[in-house]
């Protein structure tokens, strides 16, 4: 039975039917073929064109399945990459998106056996960060590790940038220090300051005190004047004068 000419309502029906993710193990990775359910699968797998690509395959197939492993994850890591970035991603979540594509290369033809030796893989090459996943989906989350120059030139001027800020921080912050430090002496001395002009006050207040003390007097008793006016001087001689006799 021949298939459908392009146009023909039995086309647009099998587009429609292929349209979208099948079972996977009904997907045939050498040739390239999904197949709608079991029974199609198996005729797919007599049919002549596969059992030639299977002959092929046959001759070096550590070959082949290095070159699928290499493919899906370069395929992986791009999508990773151009979607999310260096941002955290659930790994299952991100899976899906990446089997969206019918043409992906499927798992089951690559050296991994399951998700978690892959993810496991990523994490230890240094490929991706990988960590548990805390949330309600639970798994890993994955983030990619940009090590293109671009990245690092990229990552060091950030750095590089952090590192200022953290020594202007620094930088004001001893500024600020120096001044509260300065303040508190300057407050000292002016403590010091009041204190001795206040102790000269109160020692002058005190002499005053005693002073106009002195000067008072109880009001029984009377005003006593001590007048001393030593002995009488005595008079001082005077001289006559001579009379000048005439010749």
């Amino acid at each position: 039975m021949g298939r459908a000419e392009v146009g023909t309502p039995k086309y647009i029906a099998n587009k429609m039917k292929a349209k979208g993710l099948q079972r996977l193990r009904w997907y045939c990775q050498v040739c390239e073929k999904q197949c709608r359910d079991e029974n199609g699968f198996r005729c797919h797998t007599q049919s002549e064109s596969h059992v030639r690509q299977m002959l092929i395959l046959g001759e070096n197939p550590q070959k082949k399945i290095a070159e699928y492993s290499e493919q899906f994850k370069r395929d992986f890591l791009s999508l990773l990459k151009s979607s999310h970035g260096e941002k955290k991603v659930n790994f299952n979540k991100f899976y899906q998106e990446y089997i969206s594509d019918r043409n992906h290369i499927h798992m089951n033809s690559t050296r991994w056996v399951s998700l978690t030796e892959f993810v496991k893989y990523l994490g230890d090459q240094g490929i991706c960060t990988v960590e548990d996943d805390p949330g309600k989906e639970g798994g890993y989350t994955i983030a990619y590790i940009d090590n293109s120059p671009e990245a690092i030139k990229r990552r060091e001027l950030s750095q590089k940038r952090e590192r200022g800020d953290r020594d202007d921080v620094e930088r004001e912050q001893k500024q600020l220090e120096m001044q509260v430090k300065k303040a508190k002496i300057e407050s000292e001395e002016l403590k010091k300051v009041k204190k001795k002009d206040s102790d000269s006050e109160e020692s002058k207040s005190e002499s005053e005190d005693k002073y106009n003390k002195e000067l008072q007097r109880d009001g029984t008793q009377p005003i006593k004047l001590a007048l001393s006016f030593g002995k009488k001087a005595s008079p001082i001689p005077t001289v006559a004068p001579k009379r000048l006799k005439l010749k």
